[in-house]
């Protein structure tokens, strides 16, 4: 039987991934703490844990009629992003997949009333919400890596149950799974005239008092381990625009018992800014009696 034995909330902003001459330049002479974070992380957990794979729930991939999860033996090549070229080009990666673990993923989309297609064409795209994740917690160490998309028409309810099919495909596999929410908090951006003033990483900067007040309560009941009331609040935070819709959390949700997880969040880094977002790693370490199953409920896609 398979078990999540890890799950993180973790920033893959482009920011990561500048040399650190050019990190230090834009903020003020100072590493954002994003960098040390994940250096830390690598060596805390993913050197040390028992696990087999690792599944990225990845906000940058849209997709519209279903979610989609890659289910490639092996994924290789080089990375260079279509919105940041600059910053992200030639970014060599090679890792294993895991097609059994994104088949049986798909076995459980029908019953828990969602769509889940595991594509394997080796010509499709990967973002670098799963490539800088990989190049700091992932390169040399031989793991599975797979990603799964949001699916940019679905509800919160949609989100969960994706997450719900994924968290029963896990338990019923032999896997043992380290799922990382790749994605951001409030995320809105300055406008290009305004931006370049705003890349220091200090959190003054998120677009609005407002929506670095809705990050940092989020932030507070993460470290206390209140998952329900995240969920809970899910209209009101929408109003600040998470990234993707927070789909990247609310998947990861559904696969850990949702409002009945209780897991405290360690903070792996500072909370900070980039050009008006809200980004983050925090890091749910497995609890005493492993986290929550997956709700079980046999739901209709209508």
């Amino acid at each position: 039987m398979g078990e999540i034995v890890g799950v993180g909330l973790i920033a893959h902003v482009p920011t990561i991934m500048l040399p650190e001459d050019v990190r230090l330049d834009i903020n003020e002479g100072h590493e954002i703490s994003l960098v040390p974070g994940l250096e830390k992380l690598r060596k805390d957990v993913f050197e040390t844990a028992d696990y087999d794979t690792v599944v990225v729930v990845d906000s940058h991939w849209a997709t519209t009629v279903e979610f989609v999860i890659n289910s490639h033996e092996r994924r290789s090549g080089k990375f260079t992003s279509e919105e940041l070229p600059r910053g992200m080009h030639g970014v060599p990666f090679d890792y294993r997949g895991d097609p059994e673990l994104a088949r049986l993923a798909e076995s459980f989309a029908e019953k828990n009333g969602t769509w889940i297609t595991p594509i394997d064409d080796p010509d499709l795209p990967v973002m670098y919400a799963t490539i800088n994740l990989w190049k700091f917690l992932g390169e040399g160490l031989d793991k599975r890596w797979l990603s799964i998309s949001i699916c940019q028409t679905a509800t919160d309810e949609d989100m969960l149950r994706a997450g719900r099919a994924l968290g029963e495909a896990i338990a019923a596999s032999d896997r043992k799974v380290i799922i990382l929410a790749s994605g951001a908090l409030s995320h809105t951006f300055y406008k290009l005239r305004e931006l370049r003033g705003h890349e220091a990483s200090d959190p003054s900067h998120i677009f609005t008092p407002a929506a670095r007040a809705a990050d940092e309560d989020r932030l507070e009941w993460f470290k206390a381990g209140d998952h329900a009331r995240v969920l809970e609040t899910m209209p009101e935070f929408h109003k600040f625009r998470p990234e993707a819709m927070f789909g990247h959390w609310l998947v990861t949700a559904g696969a850990i018992g949702e409002d009945r997880c209780t897991a405290p969040g360690v903070m792996y880094s500072e909370y900070e800014n980039s050009i008006g977002t809200g980004q983050v790693h925090v890091w749910f370490p497995r609890p005493a009696g492993g986290f929550p199953a997956p709700k079980n409920l046999t739901l209709s896609r209508d």
